[in-house]
C-alpha cells in the first residue's frame, strides 16, 4: 500500500495542477485571440480579463478560478470520505487540506501551462477558503466587496480582504493550520499585487472601468 508521505505528495501535485489550469489565458484566448499577459497589468486574473474582454469573460473567469481553488481541498476531504480507514491519519485532514489550497494558490499565480505566470491568486484563494469554512470565505468576500464599493479600486480591496482573512480565522476559532493557511496564502496574495501596492502610494492604480496608466499612454 502506498505510504501516507506518497499519497500526500499526490494531493498537492494534483492540487496544484488543478490551480495551474490557465482558465483566462484560454479564454481570453478563444474570445479575441489575444494572449491576456501582454495586455494591461499580464496577470491572467478576472480583472485584467474585465480590462481585456469583457464583464461575461470576466466573470466566467473569476467563477472557475473559485471553482478550482475549492476543488483542491475538496479533493482532500473526498479522499477521506471514500477511502479505506486508517488509509490516512484523521488528525492530517486539516494540514492535508492546507497543503493542497497552498498548492492550488501557488498553482494558478505559477501555471506550469503558462512558463509559471499567471494571476493573483485571489479567486483561487477564496474558493479554497470556501472549503475550509464558509462564514470565513463569505465574510472575507463582504470586506473586499465594501472596499470595492468604496474606493473602486480592486487591488485595494484584494489586499486588505487578504489580511482580514487571519482576524476572522481566530474570530471563527478555526484549527491552527487554517489559521496558517489564512496568515500564508494572505502574504502570498499581498506580495504578488506589490506592483499594486507600489501604483496604490504612487496614485495611479486604475479604478473599475479605467485602463492602466501604462495603456493609456501606449
Amino acid at each position: 500500500m502506498m505510504s501516507y508521505l506518497g499519497i500526500s505528495i499526490l494531493l498537492a501535485i494534483a492540487a496544484y495542477f488543478l490551480g495551474s489550469i490557465p482558465t483566462g489565458y484560454l479564454i481570453v484566448k478563444a474570445l479575441t485571440g489575444l494572449d491576456i499577459r501582454e495586455q494591461g497589468s499580464g496577470s491572467t486574473g478576472a480583472t485584467n480579463v474585465l480590462r481585456t474582454a469583457g464583464k461575461p469573460a470576466a466573470i466566467a473567469v473569476f467563477v472557475i478560478d473559485v471553482l478550482k481553488g475549492a476543488a483542491a481541498p475538496a479533493l482532500v476531504k473526498l479522499v477521506y470520505t471514500f477511502a479505506p480507514a486508517g488509509l490516512l491519519p484523521a488528525d492530517w485532514q486539516p494540514w492535508l487540506v492546507i497543503m493542497a489550497g497552498l498548492a492550488a494558490v501557488l498553482g494558478h499565480s505559477k501555471s506550469i501551462w503558462l512558463n509559471f505566470s499567471g494571476g493573483k491568486s485571489v479567486a483561487s484563494g477564496l474558493g479554497v477558503l470556501l472549503v475550509m469554512n464558509p462564514a470565513v470565505a463569505l465574510s472575507a468576500f463582504g470586506v473586499f466587496l465594501a472596499v470595492l464599493g468604496i474606493s473602486r479600486i480592486v487591488s485595494l480591496g484584494s489586499i486588505i480582504a487578504a489580511i482580514a482573512v487571519s482576524a476572522l480565522m481566530v474570530l471563527f476559532g478555526q484549527p491552527l493550520a487554517y489559521c496558517l493557511f489564512a496568515a500564508l496564502a494572505g502574504i502570498y496574495v499581498i506580495v504578488r499585487h506589490r506592483t499594486n501596492i507600489q501604483r496604490l502610494l504612487a496614485g495611479t492604480e486604475p479604478r473599475i472601468g479605467q485602463k492602466l496608466e501604462t495603456e493609456a499612454k501606449s
